[in-house]
């Protein structure tokens, strides 16, 4: 494992990752929202990377017609339950000395539907091997339960995670916070971890980081911030811009916090919803970011773009796929290059 290190999204993909979407319990609402909502995604992508969508063969089908005209997408028939690929995909490392032919290696973590909320998930939790195979990559099993959305690196061997959903009982059974530490800096081969807390009201994930940090440079995190004093998030998001603001990475440097305002109580028929502007995808010269319609988007966008000069910044319109309680970075899986 030391010839490989966990890279950052920012670095060059060779492509994107999507399930699609067939089971309606993880949405509120109508669900005929939902796969057109993929499907805008996929396209977006697809403009700027290979996309590779799984399903099983019937769901495909549908997928297969919704992108029929769509240059760039492959579509390959790995059976799932639900679509948040993100936390079933493998995670992707990355030989640390670059050579011609070199491959990646995927960390197959276990998977039981964050702790055991959404049966069944045996589908589901085959498909990170099932990927690995497909792409012909060697492959390791951790043996814990790790969602790819409670993760966020830096490349440089700092690791972002919130306690509330990786040292987790319903998970990991036995395992305290410094067993997951140990865990997690051998098979991700991290040196530094940065626990936060908090979650985001109706994130079922129990507060994936992706939704609340998120490196955008080595020794540079956005974090998100809630100035509405009624919004229930308030106080643990206060907490975490604290946390952060007193942390080092791997070298030994102060992080640099920026803050970014979220949608305040964003709702939908009387159930608060996690809407993020932190879930986003970083691609080759693109970041797609969630956007809700709300007084919170325009500054989103701009404070996210001078994070990343040089890339497309594209606004997607989120308001249909927060009622699964994810965004974009949720419903996709990056392959390093």
């Amino acid at each position: 494992m030391a010839a490989y290190r966990l890279p950052a999204e920012w670095e060059p993909h060779a492509a994107t990752w999507i399930a699609w979407p067939h089971r309606r319990a993880t949405f509120l609402g109508p669900f005929a929202e939902i796969p057109p909502a993929y499907e805008r995604i996929a396209r977006l992508i697809a403009r700027y990377e290979p996309v590779r969508i799984i399903g099983p063969a019937d769901v495909l089908a549908a997928a297969r017609v919704s992108l029929a005209d769509t240059q760039r997408v492959a579509f390959i028939d790995i059976p799932t339950d639900d679509s948040w690929i993100r936390d079933t995909g493998p995670v992707f490392l990355v030989p640390r000395q670059r050579a011609v032919g070199d491959k990646p290696l995927a960390a197959c973590f276990g998977w039981n539907a964050w702790g055991g909320k959404y049966p069944p998930w045996d589908a589901d939790a085959g498909v990170a091997r099932a990927i690995a195979g497909r792409l012909g990559l060697d492959a390791v099993e951790p043996g814990i339960v790790l969602e790819g959305g409670a993760i966020e690196t830096d490349g440089a061997g700092t690791l972002l995670a919130n306690e509330r959903c990786v040292v987790d009982p319903k998970r990991n059974l036995g395992l305290d916070r410094a067993a997951m530490g140990r865990a997690l800096r051998k098979q991700l081969v991290v040196e530094q971890i940065v626990w936060v807390g908090g979650e985001l009201m109706g994130d079922d994930t129990d507060g994936h980081i992706d939704q609340l940090a998120r490196f955008v440079a080595p020794g540079r995190v956005l974090a998100a911030r809630q100035p509405d004093r009624l919004d229930p998030n308030r106080t643990s998001l206060e907490a975490n811009l604290e946390i952060l603001a007193a942390a080092t990475d791997a070298a030994g440097r102060r992080l640099e916090v920026v803050p970014l305002d979220i949608p305040a109580r964003f709702a939908f028929e009387g159930t608060q919803l996690p809407a993020s502007h932190l879930n986003f995808l970083v691609g080759n010269g693109f970041v797609a970011v969630p956007v809700f319609g709300g007084p919170t988007d325009e500054r989103a966008l701009r404070v996210i773009e001078s994070c990343f000069p040089g890339r497309a910044i594209e606004p997607v319109d989120c308001t249909a796929l927060v009622r699964g309680r994810g965004g974009i970075h949720c419903v996709t899986r990056d392959e390093p290059a």
